[in-house]
């Protein structure tokens, strides 16, 4: 069973290969991805990565509150809105 990780405060430059990145030190990463706005296609500023579980737990840890590309990045599990996590 994999989890989903919510990353928060992203720059605006950060790409989902990037964020791949940043997480795959941890554990194999299943997918990474930086949310966009349907009508711009710009970045929101904050993705969400799916990883197994073993290697998601040492990685929220580790990476909640770190410095990435300039900005202190928010980790955690991330949460289903209105009963269904959209990805």
């Amino acid at each position: 069973m994999n989890k989903f990780i919510y990353v928060g405060n992203l720059s605006w430059e950060c790409t989902n290969n990037d964020l791949h990145a940043l997480f795959y030190r941890y554990g194999a990463v299943v997918s990474a991805r930086v949310v966009k706005d349907s009508e711009n296609g710009y970045s929101r500023g904050f993705g969400l990565v799916e990883m197994g579980i073993s290697g998601s737990a040492d990685a929220i840890k580790s990476l909640d509150g770190s410095s990435y590309q300039g900005r202190n990045i928010k980790v955690n599990e991330s949460q289903p809105r209105g009963g269904r996590l959209r990805f």
